[in-house]
Parts: structure tokens; sequence; C-alpha cells
């Protein structure tokens, strides 16, 4: 069962909150976030990307830029840029994107569930993108971002949500680049309090939906701690690390998709001819052409848009991972006909996030820089429940949550 705390939040205050809050780190590259907290010494780039306070080029991996994030926390609080609150309690993050509000509730979770599988992933991590984050959380000495769980849906929960949000909020801004709302409460009642730790420790499970690598860093530092404490106890603050956790019910994943450098020496007739062993193909013109269902997809080539959808007994519509069109696509297009064997290695592939739309992919290949795109009819959120559930792991680059999590509104201190 799931095992939750409330926590006392370092967080801006009010009048600072947008110069504060930053998009997560790794959602854009050192010269993006240098040009975006250009003139603001506010900016928490400047402790997530810390990179940025250093000539352009510096590797954002050296141990000096490490320190740096370290000496702007401290310089942050010591000049009341982030304030801790004075007593535990839990926070109601909201977003808003497209007119539809989501509400999630910033929580502690529990290192031991993310150790014993109570806190459930869908996604494999790379060590080298764990040991980023460790050190970053080590050093100090704080989740200075969030990860984003989902949980099963609950009535008394929303009805403890609702309850706050018709209150107005501490935080309430519009990002300038994107124009997502961002909504932000404290939930400081001590029954409020009480029931919420309650109800979550009735849950079986939480789900990882963004935010892998920031998890296993942010548990893998806490069971450092722990072993390094010869008083352990189990309750200490670095035993927990920070999450906002929405209800399954409010989530939507967006179509993540994919573009290829070229057609492995195949001219484009030759290539969809051999996309027809596996698929109905059919031309949709010049117009942009959206996967309509689960097994459709979209391809984008020469000029042309088509739909490919997969014909029956390529796919296995009783097992997880087979039935993804994300593992359709990798075995029978990508691997079978483009002879791209690895997602995370293979440098004639690049990915794209649905929130940027398919006329981003038109664009890559207009211009010549890809030959081929294909577009993929989402994943739903049961698939990534039950894909969880069942142990098994998502293939690379399946799944795109939009909005992404603001960073700076609140950070939880490891002791």
């Amino acid at each position: 069962m799931a095992k939750i705390k409330p926590f006392k939040g370092i967080r801006p205050p009010q009048n600072l909150v947008e110069e504060v809050a930053s998009r997560p780190y790794d959602v854009l590259n050192s010269e993006e976030a240098r040009e975006e907290a250009k003139g603001n010494e506010k900016s928490l780039y400047h402790i997530i990307k810390p990179e940025i306070d250093f000539p352009e080029g510096t590797d954002e991996h050296d141990e000096i830029v490490y320190q740096k994030a370290v000496e702007n926390f401290k310089k942050f609080q010591e000049k009341g840029w982030l304030v801790q609150d004075n007593k535990e309690q839990y926070y109601i993050y909201a977003q808003t994107m497209n007119g539809r509000t989501q509400y999630g509730l910033v929580v502690c979770a529990c290192v031991e569930d993310y150790l014993n599988g109570v806190i459930k992933k869908h996604e494999l991590t790379r060590r080298d993108k764990e040991e980023d984050r460790m050190k970053h959380v080590r050093i100090n000495n704080a989740n200075i971002e969030p990860v984003f769980f989902a949980y099963p849906e609950n009535k008394e929960l929303d009805e403890i949500v609702k309850k706050y949000t018709e209150a107005p909020p501490v935080y309430d801004f519009i990002a300038t680049l994107d124009g997502f709302g961002h909504h932000f409460w404290t939930i400081d009642n001590e029954n409020d309090i009480a029931r919420i730790t309650e109800l979550f420790s009735a849950m079986p499970a939480l789900y990882i939906a963004d935010g892998h690598h920031r998890s296993a860093a942010a548990a893998l530092v806490g069971a450092e701690k722990a072993k390094q404490n010869p008083n352990h106890q189990g309750d200490e603050e670095y035993n927990f690390f920070m999450a906002v956790c929405f209800p399954a019910n409010q989530l939507t994943i967006i179509d993540y998709n994919r573009v290829v450098k070229d057609l492995n020496g195949l001219t484009e007739e030759e290539f969809l001819e051999k996309l027809k062993k596996n698929f109905v193909v059919e031309e949709k013109g010049i117009e942009i052409y959206k996967p309509v269902a689960l097994h459709n997809f979209s391809l984008y080539l020469g000029g042309k848009w088509y739909s490919l959808t997969a014909k029956p007994g390529t796919y296995n519509d009783n097992d997880p991972i087979d039935v993804l069109d994300v593992t359709i696509s990798s075995n029978l297009i990508l691997d079978e006909v483009l002879g791209i064997k690895d997602l995370r290695s293979d440098k004639r592939i690049d990915f794209v996030g649905g929130i940027r739309g398919l006329g981003e992919l038109k664009r890559r290949v207009d211009s010549g820089e890809m030959k081929v795109a294909l577009a993929l009819y989402p994943v739903s959120m049961n698939q990534l429940i039950n894909i969880a559930d069942t142990g098994n792991i998502m293939p690379p680059k399946t799944t795109w949550f939009e909005p992404k999590l603001r960073s700076g509104l609140v950070i939880h201190k490891l002791d």
C-alpha cells in the first residue's frame, strides 16, 4: 500500500513565483535555458541547469557545475526568493491546457515504495541519466523538481481537492511560452492531511507517469542515506521524495512520433511496397492525416500523407506490449523495413512529441533533414497502468504527457 507524508515545502513568495518558476530541466538544452533565464537572476534554471552561469560549452556534468547549483540554491534562500513553510502540509498543483484543468496533490512519496514496486514503472532508465540526477539531489540535499505520478481515481480525494480549489489560489499564472495555466493551493488542515494520508495508504499502487530518471535518482539517494546513517529509523526526511500525484482519469497521453533520415537504401516506391506486407496502405494526399484509431498510423513521405492500418495477425491484442502501436511500428516498419534495431541508440531516428503537431513532422521531412515521418495513435492511461501492473516495460519513447510540471513552485529538503 502507498505511503505518503506531508512536508515543509520551500517555495517562492507569491510575488516572485513567475520569475522563479521554470520548465523542467530535461525538456530544453543549455542554450535554451540560458536564453529563457537571460536577465532573470531569480530563474530556477540557475539551480537546475547551473551551466548557464558558465561560458557556453561548459560541460553540464562538470563538478563545478553541480557545486554552482548548491551555491545558487543557498543564495535563493538567503535572499528570500525561496522560503520554507513552517509546518508540514500537502499542496495542490493544478494545470490548465486548452481549457481543461487537471488537479494534482503534491506529496512526499516513500523511497521504500519505489524500491519494492508499490510505485510502478513503465519505462527503463539509463544509468548515466540516473547518476546525473543523483548527483544533483545528493549535492543539494533536496528534491528541487517533482516527479509526476498517477493514482487510481478516488471520489473522496476529489472532494477534498475541490474544497480547497474553490478558494483563491496561492499562485495563479499563465506561462508566457506555452500559454498553460498553473494554479497552487496549500492544505494545512490537520484532519484533511490525515485523511489524505489514510486514503493513499489504501491504494495498492502509484504509477510513474513522467520522470522515471528523477524518481530513480531520488529513491537511490534516499537508500544511500539510509545505509550511511547508523541510527536510521525509517521516518527521516530522506526516506521520502516529492511527487505531484494526479488522478489517472484526469490525465491524457498524447502521441509520440518518429522521423527517420533515410529509407535504408530503398526508393519511395519500394518502401511503400514493402509496407503492404503487414499494412493496408492508403494514399491520403497533401492534407495532414492523423491516425484515427489503435493500429492505424500516419506516414508522411515525398510530400504526401498515407494511412497505414496493421493487418490482422500482425499484432496480439491480448498481450499488453504487443498490442501497442509503438511495438507494431518498431517491429514491422522501423526494424523489418528500415533496419533500425535500437531506438535508444540509432542516430538515424528522432522523436517528436505530439504537442508540436503533425505539421512539425511535415516540416522536418520537407526541409530535407528527414526522409520519412510516422505518427502514432496515442497510448491510453489504461494501457500504461496495465503494463505497469503486469510488470512489463514499454518500448522507448512511447508516452508524452502534457502539460509538463512547472519546476520551482515547491521544493523538498531531505533533512
